[in-house]
């Protein structure tokens, strides 16, 4: 039975006691293959990949990356929407035991830049439409090998460095897995949201991996993830909680995962009516869209089972309605990239409270400590920062011991974020991790965002915070104060920021002032400018 241990009546919950089995990621794809090899592994658009095929696929893409000169512990960069390369990309560069290092496609040229110097990737895997962003990078000719996912015909010219995804395959000789220490080989480098140097790269190791799509099924008390279930894989899988929960525990249980490139409300639909998916992960953005979207119900929505909510908190409203539409059980869970990144989650069979992100999956113990010192654990209901201890809690950073130290003390990690927790052992967040914005899912730093603004020539000072909004959750607001004599448009603004940052990045509203309000040591009050965000509403 799953369920919570509350101790000591403080603010400390212990989940049932779970020990995952300490296995590589290849491992558990092979032991799939040998269950169920001839079932479908993914679906895409109308062509399918079982996965027997899958598993061939991956070796040959380890004996093209070994050809290129890969070996153990190299970092193996991969820029690609939701599509099967992906995924071969994934389990090919893990059977070399390589690392993976995630990079999203919407990043410009900066952002890149900054990701494959710090993991120090020399291999890139990237959408072939990306391809002249990919050459103005600085980094572009630090590559030893960039291999190219067309989806349609190319006639841009390569350079020495390039090549096609079916060349780069053919010649491969198959070569034996690479031996993996699933608890020290790192599987995965997931940077925790930023493009400047101060990014941190999370190292989640095999079993960090391994572990929580098994205590994701664990969870699920009777309802685990199967061979007969198909997955609505939609959330980008270069972001953590799509490979986790969408990619990783598809391959676990065996099941069918269906790829979409990127959410649209009528193709997301319309995949529904064709494939009747059982489980839909997404983010409140994604539901909330299909809520509003006049006869959705025409399209076999009542197909759904679960829908595992994340990424951003979850409306209660939503949730209801949602349900009802669908029939679905709808989940609210909490996770972070340190984490692999699930930790919290409502119960499948149990009271949902609203507001709550959950209690702790199998095998997780979970905290409120003071802000003060963060050694001392509050009473039931107080609120203070939560901490994790777990099979799923990353390494460490990516050469950053000072910053892993400080996130990792005595085996516990500590979130940043605010929370509470009930008499029940259910967990509450009171306020995200220090000054994050989560827009549409994606997280975003205010400090990557000013950077880029105080580029500009006219700029004195800016902040940046993110203000509630009804679709993307929040959105992103800079307020600006303009050097003396110098003018500048929110339009010139706003494209100053498009030449440097994702689009989701980019400030929507943009507020001049003569001032910004300050501490008596000169230091942005912040939350001063939010409060007053959330008043003018």
């Amino acid at each position: 039975m799953v369920g919570v241990t509350v101790l000591n009546n403080e603010s400390y919950a212990k989940a049932t006691d779970y020990r995952p089995e300490l296995i590589s990621l290849p491992v558990m794809l092979d032991r799939t293959c040998t269950r169920f090899g001839d079932r479908t592994a993914l679906s895409f658009y109308h062509s399918q990949i079982t996965y027997n095929q899958l598993q061939a696929l991956s070796k040959q893409m380890s004996g093209a990356l070994h050809q290129a000169g890969v070996q153990k512990g190299d970092r193996v960069a991969v820029m690609l929407p939701n599509c099967p390369h992906y995924v071969i990309a994934f389990y090919g560069t893990l059977r070399r035991g390589a690392t993976i290092v995630q990079v999203n496609p919407l990043y410009t040229e900066h952002e890149i830049d900054c990701i494959v110097n710090d993991s120090g990737a020399d291999i890139l895997i990237v959408y072939a439409d990306l391809y002249p962003r990919v050459k103005n990078t600085e980094s572009f000719k630090k590559l030893k090998k960039i291999v190219l996912v067309p989806f349609h015909p190319l006639t841009i010219e390569l350079e020495d460095n390039s090549v096609l995804w079916d060349d780069f395959l053919k010649t491969a000789a198959p070569v034996p897995d690479e031996p993996v220490n699933p608890t020290e080989d790192i599987a995965v480098l997931q940077y925790t949201g930023g493009t400047t140097g101060r990014s941190k790269g999370a190292m989640l190791t095999h079993y960090n991996l391994v572990s929580n799509v098994q205590q994701i099924n664990a969870h699920n008390e009777g309802q685990p993830v199967t061979e007969e279930d198909k997955i609505l894989a939609v959330i980008p899988l270069f972001h953590v909680y799509g490979m986790t929960c969408t990619m990783n525990l598809g391959v676990l249980g065996g099941a069918n995962v269906i790829l979409l490139p990127r959410f649209d409300t009528l193709e997301v639909l319309q995949t529904i009516k064709a494939h009747k998916p059982s489980l839909f992960p997404g983010v409140p953005t994604m539901y909330v869209a299909i809520n509003a979207y006049p006869g959705a119900e025409q399209y076999g929505i009542d197909a759904i089972r679960i829908c595992n909510s994340g990424s951003a908190p979850l409306p209660v409203e939503l949730m209801h309605s949602f349900e009802a539409k669908t029939g679905a059980n709808m989940l609210e869970g909490y996770g972070l990239s340190e984490a692999s990144p699930t930790t919290h989650t409502t119960p499948f069979q149990g009271p949902k409270k609203a507001g709550s992100i959950g209690i702790p999956l199998p095998g997780t113990e979970a905290r409120i400590v003071d802000l003060e010192t963060g050694t001392r654990t509050l009473p039931i209901g107080e609120t203070g920062e939560l901490i994790i201890r777990g099979p799923q809690v990353m390494k460490g950073y990516w050469k950053m011991p000072d910053e892993t130290a400080h996130t990792l003390r005595d085996g516990w990690l500590y979130t940043g974020d605010i929370a509470r927790m009930d008499e029940d052992g259910y967990f509450y967040i009171v306020d995200r991790k220090k000054d994050m914005i989560i827009a549409s899912g994606y997280n975003i730093y205010p400090r990557d965002v000013e950077e880029v603004i105080y580029t500009h020539p006219s700029v004195l000072e800016t902040v940046v915070i993110g203000v509630p909004d009804e679709y993307r959750g929040e959105t992103v607001k800079a307020f600006i104060v303009l050097k003396p004599g110098q003018t500048a448009t929110a339009e010139e603004i706003e494209q100053h920021c498009r030449q440097h940052l994702a689009a989701y990045k980019v400030p929507r509203l943009i507020e001049f002032r003569e001032s910004l309000p300050k501490t008596a040591v000169g230091k942005i009050l912040r939350r001063v400018l939010a409060e007053e965000a959330k008043q003018k509403r």
